[in-house]
């Protein structure tokens, strides 16, 4: 198996400077505004740490659906290094604005017919448009699966770019992918992995410093004060925690360990 297999992280132990951690919270539980802070003082959000290790636990049994289908089981793990990375990528264009479930089938359906970048090259659009329906902006996706794929065996002899600068560079390929590429299919951490859940869920913990309108925002809010060890773990947790109990809408506010220290949790 590819080392890529190895993605899914393990539950990592709590980052170590908690004493630190205590008393820049009390400076801040007051809201006092940024002039306020002590001069060098890295921000970072009141309770974080045991809100983390809260959602660690309810997180502990892996049975949400990006377990069990998320892109890191969408791929060939026994197929050669070059082809696994290209199978990774593709289940990340495909996995935008689509449940996991309709992703991994139709991952399933692509793998099938021998998924690579040969194959779909050979596939004429009307093909690659059935297989892969009913993921979400289908027709687009087509379009944009073909270019990359265009692009990656004229410039990168077949397989997927090692970097984000070189990857968000590709049709169809936004920054929340291409992170997630260097998480999984090149098993380097060059950022923290940020989709809707884990954008909804940061704003609601307040693990941000200000509020944040769009993903991107959220990354690099999150990216100034959580510790680089866990930036890999932290999107795993809060995708399978967003689709199980701290839902888009309704959330499940009373079967959350966070129930007493999440500040939006009286609000919703």
């Amino acid at each position: 198996a590819s080392r890529a297999g190895r993605q899914v992280p393990g539950t990592a132990g709590a980052p170590r400077h908690s004493r630190r951690r205590k008393s820049l919270a009390i400076a801040y539980e007051a809201g006092q505004d940024n002039a306020a802070e002590p001069p060098g003082a890295r921000w970072e959000p009141r309770d974080w740490r045991e809100q983390l290790q809260r959602i660690r636990d309810m997180r502990s049994s892996r049975d949400a659906p990006v377990d069990e289908m998320g892109v890191h089981k969408c791929y060939d793990s026994s197929a050669p290094p070059q082809v696994m990375r290209y199978q990774v990528l593709l289940a990340l264009m495909l996995s935008s604005q689509t449940k996991d479930q309709v992703t991994s089938a139709a991952m399933l359906r692509l793998r099938r017919r021998g998924l690579t970048v040969d194959s779909v090259l050979q596939m004429d659009d009307e093909t690659l448009g059935q297989i892969i329906y009913p993921v979400g902006f289908w027709r687009n996706k087509v379009k944009y699966i073909k270019q990359t794929t265009a692009i990656l065996k004229q410039k990168y002899g077949g397989d997927i770019p090692s970097t984000v600068e070189e990857l968000v560079q590709l049709p169809g390929v936004g920054p929340k992918m291409a992170h997630l590429a260097m998480h999984i299919a090149w098993d380097s951490v060059a950022g923290i992995a940020v989709d809707t859940h884990v954008h909804r869920i940061s704003n609601r913990l307040k693990w941000v410093k200000k509020e944040t309108k769009y993903p991107e925002e959220t990354r690099v809010a999150l990216e100034e004060w959580l510790p680089r060890d866990l930036w890999k773990e932290i999107n795993w947790l809060l995708v399978g925690f967003g689709q199980q109990t701290c839902l888009p809408v309704n959330p499940r506010c009373s079967q959350c360990l966070n129930q007493d220290i999440c500040p939006a949790a009286k609000r919703l």
